[in-house]
Protein backbone atom coordinates (compact mmCIF):
# COMPACT_ATOMS: atom_id res chain seq x y z
CA UNK A 1 0.00 0.00 0.00
CA UNK A 2 1.89 3.48 -1.08
CA UNK A 3 1.60 6.78 0.95
CA UNK A 4 -1.13 8.07 -0.60
CA UNK A 5 -3.67 4.86 -0.04
CA UNK A 6 -2.65 4.83 3.58
CA UNK A 7 -3.08 8.75 3.71
CA UNK A 8 -7.03 8.07 2.23
CA UNK A 9 -7.60 5.51 4.56
CA UNK A 10 -6.37 7.17 7.77
CA UNK A 11 -8.59 10.39 6.13
CA UNK A 12 -11.36 8.01 5.97
CA UNK A 13 -11.27 6.49 8.78
CA UNK A 14 -10.40 9.61 10.70
CA UNK A 15 -13.70 10.76 9.59
CA UNK A 16 -15.69 7.90 10.46
CA UNK A 17 -14.28 7.67 14.04
CA UNK A 18 -14.63 11.16 14.56
CA UNK A 19 -18.34 11.34 13.59
CA UNK A 20 -19.19 8.11 15.55
CA UNK A 21 -17.19 9.94 18.62
CA UNK A 22 -18.85 13.63 18.04
CA UNK A 23 -22.65 12.48 17.21
CA UNK A 24 -22.76 9.96 20.10
CA UNK A 25 -21.41 13.33 22.32
CA UNK A 26 -18.79 11.17 23.55
CA UNK A 27 -15.67 13.70 22.62
CA UNK A 28 -16.18 17.22 21.48
CA UNK A 29 -14.93 17.08 17.92
CA UNK A 30 -14.05 20.69 16.42
CA UNK A 31 -16.32 21.86 13.41
CA UNK A 32 -13.16 22.23 11.48
CA UNK A 33 -12.43 18.52 11.36
CA UNK A 34 -15.64 17.71 9.89
CA UNK A 35 -14.88 19.87 7.34
CA UNK A 36 -10.97 19.58 6.87
CA UNK A 37 -10.86 16.08 6.51
CA UNK A 38 -13.05 15.87 3.69
CA UNK A 39 -11.70 18.74 1.73
CA UNK A 40 -8.61 16.55 2.01
CA UNK A 41 -9.89 13.87 0.90
CA UNK A 42 -10.93 14.80 -2.23
CA UNK A 43 -8.27 16.97 -3.09
CA UNK A 44 -6.23 13.90 -2.71
CA UNK A 45 -8.15 11.34 -3.83
CA UNK A 46 -9.11 13.62 -6.89
CA UNK A 47 -5.69 14.30 -7.68
CA UNK A 48 -4.69 10.69 -8.24
CA UNK A 49 -8.09 10.41 -10.67
CA UNK A 50 -7.70 12.94 -12.88
CA UNK A 51 -4.19 14.71 -12.07
CA UNK A 52 -4.12 18.15 -10.11
CA UNK A 53 -5.46 20.51 -13.63
CA UNK A 54 -8.43 17.92 -13.65
CA UNK A 55 -9.38 18.47 -9.45
CA UNK A 56 -8.46 22.46 -9.98
CA UNK A 57 -10.84 22.69 -12.88
CA UNK A 58 -13.43 20.05 -10.61
CA UNK A 59 -13.17 22.39 -7.72
CA UNK A 60 -13.22 26.06 -9.82
CA UNK A 61 -16.67 24.37 -11.64
CA UNK A 62 -17.78 23.73 -8.37
CA UNK A 63 -17.62 27.08 -6.72
CA UNK A 64 -18.30 29.41 -9.19
CA UNK A 65 -21.99 27.43 -10.16
CA UNK A 66 -22.87 27.15 -6.81
CA UNK A 67 -21.73 30.40 -5.68
CA UNK A 68 -23.39 32.05 -7.99
CA UNK A 69 -26.68 29.97 -8.13
CA UNK A 70 -26.79 30.18 -4.47
CA UNK A 71 -26.38 34.21 -4.18
CA UNK A 72 -28.82 34.37 -7.00
CA UNK A 73 -31.74 32.62 -5.24
CA UNK A 74 -31.06 34.75 -2.18
CA UNK A 75 -31.06 38.03 -4.05
CA UNK A 76 -34.27 36.58 -6.41
CA UNK A 77 -35.72 33.39 -4.78
CA UNK A 78 -34.19 31.34 -8.43
CA UNK A 79 -33.61 28.04 -8.03
CA UNK A 80 -33.71 27.13 -4.58
CA UNK A 81 -36.41 29.89 -3.00
CA UNK A 82 -36.41 32.52 -0.90
CA UNK A 83 -33.50 31.91 2.12
CA UNK A 84 -30.69 33.89 3.45
CA UNK A 85 -27.30 32.60 5.84
CA UNK A 86 -26.86 33.66 9.21
CA UNK A 87 -24.06 34.63 10.96
CA UNK A 88 -23.20 31.11 12.29
CA UNK A 89 -21.56 29.93 9.31
CA UNK A 90 -18.92 32.15 9.69
CA UNK A 91 -16.81 33.87 7.01
CA UNK A 92 -19.21 34.67 3.63
CA UNK A 93 -17.95 35.05 -0.18
CA UNK A 94 -20.71 37.58 -1.30
CA UNK A 95 -23.69 36.10 0.85
CA UNK A 96 -22.66 32.81 0.93
CA UNK A 97 -20.45 30.93 3.53
CA UNK A 98 -17.17 30.00 2.43
CA UNK A 99 -17.79 26.66 4.26
CA UNK A 100 -20.74 26.38 1.87
CA UNK A 101 -18.65 26.09 -0.72
CA UNK A 102 -16.38 23.73 0.61
CA UNK A 103 -19.59 21.82 1.89
CA UNK A 104 -20.16 21.59 -1.96
CA UNK A 105 -16.70 20.57 -3.63
CA UNK A 106 -16.39 17.83 -0.70
CA UNK A 107 -19.37 16.46 -0.78
CA UNK A 108 -20.08 17.48 -4.61
CA UNK A 109 -16.87 15.11 -5.08
CA UNK A 110 -17.64 12.14 -2.99
CA UNK A 111 -21.37 11.92 -5.27
CA UNK A 112 -19.03 12.31 -8.42
CA UNK A 113 -17.55 8.74 -7.42
CA UNK A 114 -20.46 7.08 -6.34
CA UNK A 115 -21.74 7.65 -10.12
CA UNK A 116 -18.77 6.87 -11.91
CA UNK A 117 -18.44 3.50 -10.03
CA UNK A 118 -22.26 3.00 -10.82
CA UNK A 119 -22.09 3.71 -14.23
CA UNK A 120 -19.09 4.27 -15.99
CA UNK A 121 -15.67 6.72 -15.76
CA UNK A 122 -16.05 9.51 -18.17
CA UNK A 123 -12.73 10.01 -20.16
CA UNK A 124 -11.96 11.73 -23.60
CA UNK A 125 -14.08 10.73 -26.10
CA UNK A 126 -16.60 8.86 -23.83
CA UNK A 127 -20.26 8.32 -25.34
CA UNK A 128 -23.04 11.38 -25.00
CA UNK A 129 -24.80 9.12 -23.26
CA UNK A 130 -22.20 8.53 -20.50
CA UNK A 131 -21.23 11.98 -20.43
CA UNK A 132 -24.94 12.51 -19.53
CA UNK A 133 -25.56 10.11 -17.47
CA UNK A 134 -23.18 10.23 -15.29
CA UNK A 135 -23.50 13.94 -14.10
CA UNK A 136 -27.33 12.76 -13.99
CA UNK A 137 -26.50 9.85 -11.48
CA UNK A 138 -24.08 12.21 -9.24
CA UNK A 139 -26.90 15.14 -8.78
CA UNK A 140 -29.47 12.56 -6.79
CA UNK A 141 -26.31 11.13 -4.97
CA UNK A 142 -25.23 14.42 -4.38
CA UNK A 143 -29.39 15.64 -3.28
CA UNK A 144 -30.19 12.97 -1.03
CA UNK A 145 -27.29 14.11 1.50
CA UNK A 146 -29.18 17.27 1.71
CA UNK A 147 -32.66 15.73 2.22
CA UNK A 148 -31.51 14.81 5.48
CA UNK A 149 -29.34 17.27 6.90
CA UNK A 150 -31.46 20.31 5.28
CA UNK A 151 -34.31 20.23 8.20
CA UNK A 152 -31.85 19.94 11.13
CA UNK A 153 -29.27 22.53 9.64
CA UNK A 154 -32.15 24.89 8.80
CA UNK A 155 -35.10 24.51 10.93
CA UNK A 156 -33.49 23.24 14.23
CA UNK A 157 -29.98 24.94 13.65
CA UNK A 158 -31.26 27.58 12.10
CA UNK A 159 -27.86 27.79 10.05
CA UNK A 160 -30.33 29.47 7.21
CA UNK A 161 -33.72 30.68 7.19
CA UNK A 162 -36.23 29.78 4.62
CA UNK A 163 -37.99 32.96 4.69
CA UNK A 164 -41.26 31.63 3.21
CA UNK A 165 -41.05 28.11 4.79
CA UNK A 166 -41.38 24.78 3.70
CA UNK A 167 -44.05 21.51 3.56
CA UNK A 168 -41.00 19.64 4.90
CA UNK A 169 -39.63 20.57 8.31
CA UNK A 170 -39.89 24.13 7.25
CA UNK A 171 -37.74 23.51 3.90
CA UNK A 172 -39.53 24.18 0.42
CA UNK A 173 -39.35 21.40 -2.93
CA UNK A 174 -37.60 24.10 -4.48
CA UNK A 175 -34.40 23.74 -2.28
CA UNK A 176 -34.23 20.24 -3.59
CA UNK A 177 -35.29 20.88 -7.43
CA UNK A 178 -32.95 23.97 -7.13
CA UNK A 179 -29.72 21.75 -5.71
CA UNK A 180 -30.42 19.22 -8.51
CA UNK A 181 -30.30 21.95 -11.08
CA UNK A 182 -26.92 23.82 -9.27
CA UNK A 183 -25.10 20.41 -9.15
CA UNK A 184 -26.28 19.00 -12.02
CA UNK A 185 -24.88 21.84 -14.08
CA UNK A 186 -21.31 21.97 -12.56
CA UNK A 187 -20.84 17.78 -13.26
CA UNK A 188 -22.21 18.08 -16.47
CA UNK A 189 -19.60 20.64 -16.92
CA UNK A 190 -16.82 18.89 -15.61
CA UNK A 191 -18.07 15.62 -17.40
CA UNK A 192 -17.91 17.75 -20.91
CA UNK A 193 -14.22 18.54 -19.39
CA UNK A 194 -13.31 15.05 -19.20
CA UNK A 195 -15.16 14.21 -22.51
CA UNK A 196 -12.66 16.75 -24.87
CA UNK A 197 -9.42 16.84 -22.33
CA UNK A 198 -6.16 15.35 -22.61
CA UNK A 199 -5.74 12.18 -21.88
CA UNK A 200 -3.78 12.52 -19.14
CA UNK A 201 -6.62 14.60 -17.60
CA UNK A 202 -9.33 12.55 -17.77
CA UNK A 203 -10.00 9.55 -15.42
CA UNK A 204 -6.65 7.38 -14.33
CA UNK A 205 -7.27 3.91 -16.04
CA UNK A 206 -5.54 1.92 -13.50
CA UNK A 207 -6.84 2.88 -10.01
CA UNK A 208 -7.65 0.02 -7.70
CA UNK A 209 -11.14 -1.35 -6.83
CA UNK A 210 -9.95 0.30 -2.95
CA UNK A 211 -9.62 3.68 -4.71
CA UNK A 212 -13.47 3.62 -5.24
CA UNK A 213 -13.97 1.35 -1.81
CA UNK A 214 -12.46 4.68 -0.13
CA UNK A 215 -15.05 6.98 -1.44
CA UNK A 216 -17.88 4.94 -0.52
CA UNK A 217 -16.93 4.67 3.01
CA UNK A 218 -16.40 8.18 3.43
CA UNK A 219 -20.05 8.51 1.54
CA UNK A 220 -21.84 6.28 4.17
CA UNK A 221 -20.29 8.16 7.04
CA UNK A 222 -21.91 11.50 6.01
CA UNK A 223 -25.38 9.45 5.99
CA UNK A 224 -24.84 7.65 9.19
CA UNK A 225 -24.47 10.98 10.80
CA UNK A 226 -27.90 12.09 10.97
CA UNK A 227 -28.55 8.19 12.38
CA UNK A 228 -26.13 8.47 15.38
CA UNK A 229 -27.90 11.93 15.84
CA UNK A 230 -31.16 10.73 16.49
CA UNK A 231 -29.85 8.11 18.87
CA UNK A 232 -28.79 10.50 21.57
CA UNK A 233 -31.28 12.88 20.64
CA UNK A 234 -34.12 12.95 23.40
CA UNK A 235 -35.74 16.35 22.20
CA UNK A 236 -39.37 16.23 22.70
CA UNK A 237 -40.08 20.30 22.22
CA UNK A 238 -40.58 21.76 19.19
CA UNK A 239 -39.00 24.77 16.72
CA UNK A 240 -40.57 27.27 14.91
CA UNK A 241 -40.09 28.36 11.12
CA UNK A 242 -39.87 31.73 9.74
CA UNK A 243 -43.70 31.28 8.94
CA UNK A 244 -44.45 30.54 12.64
CA UNK A 245 -44.79 26.94 11.61
CA UNK A 246 -44.25 24.65 14.60
CA UNK A 247 -42.14 21.70 14.44
CA UNK A 248 -42.08 18.68 16.36
CA UNK A 249 -37.89 18.21 16.96
CA UNK A 250 -37.95 14.51 17.90
CA UNK A 251 -39.64 13.78 14.54
CA UNK A 252 -37.16 15.95 12.22
CA UNK A 253 -34.18 14.05 13.75
CA UNK A 254 -36.12 10.83 13.15
CA UNK A 255 -37.32 11.52 9.83
CA UNK A 256 -33.61 12.70 9.25
CA UNK A 257 -32.26 8.83 10.48
CA UNK A 258 -34.83 7.40 7.93
CA UNK A 259 -34.01 9.25 5.25
CA UNK A 260 -30.85 8.76 5.27
CA UNK A 261 -30.65 4.73 6.11
CA UNK A 262 -32.54 4.27 2.88
CA UNK A 263 -30.66 6.87 0.23
CA UNK A 264 -27.42 7.59 1.24
CA UNK A 265 -27.01 4.15 2.80
CA UNK A 266 -28.77 2.23 0.35
CA UNK A 267 -26.67 3.97 -2.14
CA UNK A 268 -23.63 3.21 -0.42
CA UNK A 269 -24.50 -0.32 -0.26
CA UNK A 270 -25.65 -0.73 -4.33
CA UNK A 271 -22.61 0.82 -4.82
CA UNK A 272 -20.37 -1.79 -2.91
CA UNK A 273 -22.58 -4.60 -4.61
CA UNK A 274 -21.70 -3.48 -8.02
CA UNK A 275 -18.36 -3.00 -7.85
CA UNK A 276 -18.14 -6.80 -6.06
CA UNK A 277 -19.80 -7.70 -8.63
CA UNK A 278 -17.54 -6.07 -11.22
CA UNK A 279 -14.64 -8.10 -9.77
CA UNK A 280 -16.69 -11.37 -10.13
CA UNK A 281 -17.04 -11.07 -13.38
CA UNK A 282 -13.40 -10.04 -13.89
CA UNK A 283 -12.74 -13.30 -12.03
CA UNK A 284 -14.55 -15.12 -13.73
CA UNK A 285 -13.39 -14.00 -17.43
CA UNK A 286 -10.29 -14.79 -16.08
CA UNK A 287 -11.13 -18.30 -14.84
CA UNK A 288 -12.60 -18.94 -18.26
CA UNK A 289 -9.27 -18.01 -20.25
CA UNK A 290 -7.71 -20.51 -18.00
CA UNK A 291 -9.85 -23.44 -18.95
CA UNK A 292 -9.75 -22.92 -22.41
CA UNK A 293 -6.01 -22.53 -22.62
Amino acid sequence: MNISQKTMWTLAGGYAVLTVLGRLALLAVPTFLFVLLPILFALIHGTIRYGWRGMVAFIGICLVVSNALENTSILTGFPFGHYHYTAILGPKLFLVPVLIGLAYVSTGYLAWVIATALIGEVRRGASLFLTIAVPFIAAFSMVVWDVGFDPLASTVNHWWIWEQGGGYFGVPLTNYLGWFLTVFIFYQLFSLYLRVAARSQGASLSVPMTHYVQAICFYATLGIGPILTYVVNDSHGTVTDATGMAWNIHAIYETAAIVSIYTMLFISVLTAVKLLQQRQDRLSGEAAKVDAK
